[in-house]
């Protein structure tokens, strides 16, 4: 398989953005990750680091169309899909588009609609369709959800249900910058005006080429029986309540692949096992109370215990 495909892709992605998000190449790397898979993320952060900026900057990267949901308590399901409306001139009911209706989805503050307008996404997050009184629309491509949650206040909001976040591919965070990064970012222009000026940098068709090819990254049975190792350990362990489903351990396999893709080999490594696992597993767990660890320490610590694959001579 011809690797230069994805490090080229990579490479004029990574830039592109930088120009507007500094020092942030990994949460990147990690976005183009799961726009070839196919999946949506969890974007759980600080308020202010740069999430719109991020993925509007994105969006203008690969030339797609991209729109921002503000999720609040009185957001309605018919708020973000559509809705039909009575056209008095013609005389009769037309359907009005809803935001949904675009390529990268912004959905800011999830956690702060109702169930009810949660449940909303759940059908175009898994089949990149939407279904308005009887009517299927289909997506056109490439379709990704991004939804942000504040980690620190949680007052008047509906934390997301399992079934809805084993939906997400992955959940990321951006983070502070670094001290010289910052002082960087003030001294120069409006963020704004950078975007603005951003152009497109690779085409459909270089995406279609890359979701088409990822699959033939070798993944030998030693590596995939890791892969089962760390799933079977946490439908087994007793710090659960709830382990890592199917759905997973597809993500963590395919996941593996491209990162692999683009690090410029045709197979998989266990570091990219365990890079991709801090992003893909986490949010998939429930973690039991009196276990006092967090999604993400546990998986740190089973990474450690874990027997990694060693290269046969």
């Amino acid at each position: 398989m011809e690797t230069s495909i994805f490090t080229s892709f990579r490479e004029k992605i990574t830039e592109n953005c930088g120009k507007v998000i500094v020092g942030k190449d990994d949460v990147v790397l990690q976005i183009m990750i799961c726009l070839i898979a196919g999946g949506h993320i969890l974007l759980e952060d600080l308020p202010g680091t740069g999430k719109t900026m991020l993925l509007r900057a994105f969006a203008k990267s690969i030339g797609s169309d991209f729109r921002r949901i503000q999720f609040t308590p009185d957001l309605m399901p018919s708020d973000i899909t559509g809705i039909h409306y009575f056209n008095q001139k013609r005389g009769e009911f037309e359907f009005r588009q809803g935001p949904l209706f675009t390529n990268l989805v912004l959905a800011d503050e999830i956690n702060r609609a109702t169930p009810r307008s949660q449940s909303a996404l759940l059908e175009v997050m898994e089949e990149k369709q939407i279904t308005v009184d009887g009517k299927t629309y289909m997506m056109s491509e490439p379709y990704m959800v991004m939804a942000t949650q504040n980690p620190v206040e949680s007052f008047g909001t509906f934390p997301l249900p399992e079934a809805q976040l084993d939906r997400f591919f992955m959940k990321l965070s951006m983070g502070y910058m670094t001290r010289e990064q910052e002082i960087s970012v003030m001294r120069r222009e409006d963020v704004k005006d950078i975007i603005a000026t951003l152009t497109k940098v690779v085409t459909i068709e270089e995406l279609k080429a890359l979701r088409a090819a990822f699959s033939q990254v070798n993944v030998s049975d030693d590596i995939a029986g890791y892969i089962m190792d760390l799933v079977e350990y946490t439908r087994n362990s007793k710090l659960l309540e709830c382990g890592i489903s199917t759905r997973g351990s597809l993500a963590l396999y395919r996941a593996c692949q491209i990162a692999a893709a683009f690090a410029g080999r045709d197979y998989v490594i266990p570091e990219d096992v365990k890079t991709e696992a801090l992003y893909v597993l986490p949010h998939r767990l429930s973690v039991a109370a009196e276990s006092h660890l967090s999604a993400d320490k546990f998986v740190e610590n089973m990474l450690l215990e874990v027997p990694v694959p060693l290269e046969k001579l």
